[in-house]
């Protein structure tokens, strides 16, 4: 559901992808609903803005908007080779209430591995209503296969948060990596599979939980 795609395009200094609309079917037990993703990248003199909106077409009877979330992150080019600032923000509601604002501040580090570019974000995070503060650690990668006519994209965020009932830490663990076929510039045809630990409520254990996507790049 909740994507990050916001380092990962640094990594292609020769392509720019300006904007994208994804929809994806979620095709796991329960969890048969459309989903939406609109995100936009734009580099700039002094770094870079991206945000995205994901909402989940899961309310009964009509299937509207069930969950609607986003965020947005700003990087600030910092004067050290493959370093910057960031700031970001999270926020959305559900139909059974608010999900929370978090507030995160941190460095990203692009960390050039040879055989994949792997931008890495080390934050601060303020999430609303938590006891105390909180870490989180974002990788993520941008592999093009085939001469860029497929694609291996996503990311892995680890953070710690409030224990719900408990006076205690837990530690999540979210990953959504993609492949795609690029059938031509505009259109895609993929699968993104969501894997987390204590991310989904009530679940226990890790879970995978695949999609059928298809994506239009502006």
């Amino acid at each position: 559901m909740i994507r990050r795609i916001v380092s990962f395009i640094l990594i292609l200094n020769a392509i720019i992808f300006a904007q994208n609309l994804q929809l994806h079917y979620e095709a796991s037990g329960e969890r048969e609903y459309f989903v939406s993703t609109l995100e936009m990248f734009k580099p700039d003199q002094y770094g870079s803005t991206f945000w995205f909106v994901d909402m989940e077409y899961a309310a009964p009877g009509v299937r509207g908007v069930s969950l609607s979330y986003w965020e947005i992150a700003r990087a600030f080019t910092l004067p050290v080779n493959n370093l910057s600032a960031t700031i970001q923000y999270n926020d959305g509601v559900a139909n059974f209430g608010s999900l929370g604002q978090v507030w995160l501040v941190g460095l990203n580090y692009y960390l050039d591995l040879g055989f994949v570019a792997l931008p890495v974000d080390v934050l601060y995070r303020a999430a609303q209503g938590a006891d105390s503060p909180d870490f989180q650690v974002t990788a993520t990668w941008f592999v093009p296969l085939m001469d860029g006519n497929i694609e291996f994209s996503g990311f892995l965020d680890f953070w710690s948060q409030d224990e719900f009932g408990s006076d205690q830490k837990q530690y999540v663990l979210l990953s959504e990596p993609q492949i795609w076929y690029n059938a031509n510039e505009h259109l895609s045809v993929g699968t993104e599979i969501e894997i987390s630990n204590n991310f989904v409520f009530g679940a226990d254990g890790i879970q995978a939980l695949p999609t059928i996507g298809l994506r239009w790049t502006f």
